[in-house]
C-alpha cells in the first residue's frame, strides 16, 4: 500500500526543534508520522490496518482512528483536506491509489473533499454524533495527566452526543470507574470506531499536541486536544469506605517519578510532620514506597508519619484522601487525586510555574531562586538531566531545596483558617 502523509502545521515549524535529527529533507511528514507513532506506542499495523468507514464509493474509505485516514482508489482523484471552521487548506493534491494519513492526531474539524475528473464526488465534515469514539492511554499513563484529561472526555461525549469508550492501564480502571461511571471502559482497541484519540502531554514542539505543556496549564491540555475551550466541571467523588479512623488526620506523599518534583530541604518533612502532630493530627504517609531513589536522590518516609505505603488500589487512596482534613504533596499524581476527591491540597512545588498544574491557593514555591524549568521553553528535557541549569553544582534543584519548612507551615496555617478547621489539640481552647 502506498502511503501519503500531510501535516496541519507547516513542516518547517516542526523542523525547528529537530535540527539535530539529520538531513533537513529527511525530516519530512513521514518522519514525524513515524515519530508520533512511536511516541504513542501505537498498536502494530495501525498505518495499514483496515479502514471500516464506508463512503458509498468503491475503494474510498475514511476514518479518524490514528488521525485522519483516507483510502483512495486508482484514478484521477483530487483530495482536499481543510479545517471546516477556518477554511485553512492542509492538503490539496491529485492522488491515484494509496492511503492518505495526517501526522496530527488531536481533534480537528476536518473537512474532506474528493474530486474525480474535477467533479466533487464526496464531502465529509468530522462529526462524531451517534458514533463511537475510543480513547487509548498508553500503559505508562501518569495519574495526574489522566485525571486532567478525564473531564474533557465526558464533556466531548455530551457536546457531540457520541459514545466514548476509554482504554486504560489496569491501575487506573477502578478509580476512573468511580469518578466517571458514564465513560465506558474497554480492554482493547479494534479500530472499527469512527475515531480513536491518544491523549498525551509533551515538552516539545510536536505534532502530538497543538500546544506543548510548557506553554499551557495541564488542566487546559485536554481542551486543546479535544476542541473544548473552557474548563468542564469536575466529577463528584462519592466514597466507598468510611474513614480509617475516627480521629482527624492528614495525608502526605513525598515520592515522585523524578527528583525534580521532590522536596529536598534537609529534614523538611520531619519538621512538618512534627508540627502536624503537635496540633493533634495523625499523619498518614500514602506513598507507594516508603523509600525511593531517583536521579541519585533518596527520599524516605518521615519517622513520625504512620506507614500507609504500599502498592494499594487508587480507590483506597481516594477514600483516605476524601476523609482527610487536607493533603500535603508535590506536583505529582497523588496531589491530582486529592484534588479530584475535593481534598484541600498543599502543593510543595517550585520546578513548575503556578499555573502549570491544577489551581490551589496553597501552593508553596520559592520564586527568589532558579525555578519553573518545566515551563521554560529554553530547556530540552530529552537528555534526562535532573537540573537543566545547575546540574552538578551546589545550586542543583534549588527550586525544591530552598522551600523552607516555615513556608510550608505558614501555608498549612492559612489553610486551617480558610477551611475553618479545628485541629484536635486546639479543641479545648
Amino acid at each position: 500500500m502506498k502511503l501519503h502523509f500531510f501535516t496541519v502545521n507547516a513542516i518547517e515549524d516542526y523542523r525547528i526543534d529537530y535540527t539535530s535529527g539529520g538531513n533537513k529533507e529527511d525530516i519530512n511528514q513521514e518522519y514525524f508520522y513515524k515519530s508520533v507513532k512511536g511516541r504513542y506506542d501505537a498498536p502494530a499495523g495501525i498505518m495499514e490496518s483496515r479502514i471500516w468507514g464506508d463512503t458509498g464509493i468503491e475503494g474510498l474509505r475514511l476514518d479518524f482512528n490514528f488521525g485522519l485516514r483516507l483510502d483512495i482508489p486508482e484514478g484521477n482523484f483530487r483530495v482536499r483536506i481543510s479545517d471546516f471552521d477556518s477554511g485553512q487548506i492542509f492538503f490539496d493534491k491529485y492522488i491515484s491509489g494509496g492511503r492518505l494519513l495526517s501526522v496530527e492526531h488531536y481533534v480537528i474539524n476536518w473537512h474532506v473533499e474528493v474530486f474525480l475528473n474535477e467533479e466533487k464526488i464526496f464531502s465529509h465534515k468530522f462529526n462524531p454524533e451517534g458514533h463511537t469514539v475510543a480513547i487509548l492511554f498508553w500503559d505508562a499513563a501518569a495519574l495526574g495527566d489522566t485525571l486532567a484529561f478525564l473531564p474533557y472526555f465526558r464533556e466531548f461525549k455530551r457536546i457531540h452526543k457520541c459514545n466514548v469508550s476509554i482504554c486504560l492501564p489496569k491501575y487506573l480502571q477502578g478509580i476512573v470507574a468511580r469518578l466517571y461511571p458514564d465513560l465506558n471502559q474497554i480492554e482493547e482497541i479494534d479500530f472499527k470506531t469512527y475515531a480513536t484519540h491518544y491523549p498525551l502531554m509533551t515538552t516539545t514542539n510536536s505534532p502530538i499536541v497543538p500546544v506543548e505543556i510548557r506553554k499551557t496549564s495541564m488542566c487546559r491540555m485536554g481542551g486543546l486536544l479535544f476542541g473544548i475551550d473552557y474548563l468542564p466541571p469536575k466529577a463528584i467523588f462519592e466514597p466507598t469506605e468510611p474513614p480509617v479512623t475516627d480521629e482527624p488526620y492528614v495525608c502526605i506523599a513525598l515520592q515522585a517519578r523524578n527528583a525534580r518534583k521532590s522536596w529536598h530541604y534537609p529534614g523538611g518533612w520531619d519538621i512538618v510532620v512534627a508540627y502536624l502532630k503537635s496540633l493533634g493530627y495523625r499523619v498518614f504517609c500514602i506513598d507507594k514506597s516508603a523509600k525511593e531513589t531517583n536521579d541519585g536522590f533518596t527520599v524516605c518516609k518521615p519517622e513520625g508519619a504512620e506507614d500507609f505505603t504500599g502498592n494499594r488500589p487508587l480507590l483506597e487512596r481516594a477514600n483516605m484522601l476524601y476523609h482527610a482534613d487536607f493533603f500535603i504533596g508535590l506536583g505529582s499524581g497523588l496531589s491530582w487525586l486529592a484534588d479530584a476527591v475535593d481534598c484541600p491540597v498543599v502543593m510543595i512545588c517550585g520546578f513548575s510555574q503556578d499555573w502549570c498544574e491544577f489551581y490551589t491557593p496553597y501552593r508553596v514555591a520559592n520564586r527568589k531562586v532558579c525555578n519553573g524549568c518545566l515551563n521554560d521553553s529554553r530547556v530540552i528535557f530529552f537528555d534526562r538531566c535532573t537540573c537543566p541549569y545547575h546540574e552538578n553544582t551546589p545550586r542543583a534543584l534549588e527550586c525544591q531545596k530552598k522551600i523552607s519548612p516555615r513556608m510550608v507551615i505558614e501555608t498549612i496555617e492559612r489553610l486551617i483558617i480558610d477551611k475553618n478547621l479545628t485541629p484536635p489539640a486546639l479543641k479545648n481552647f
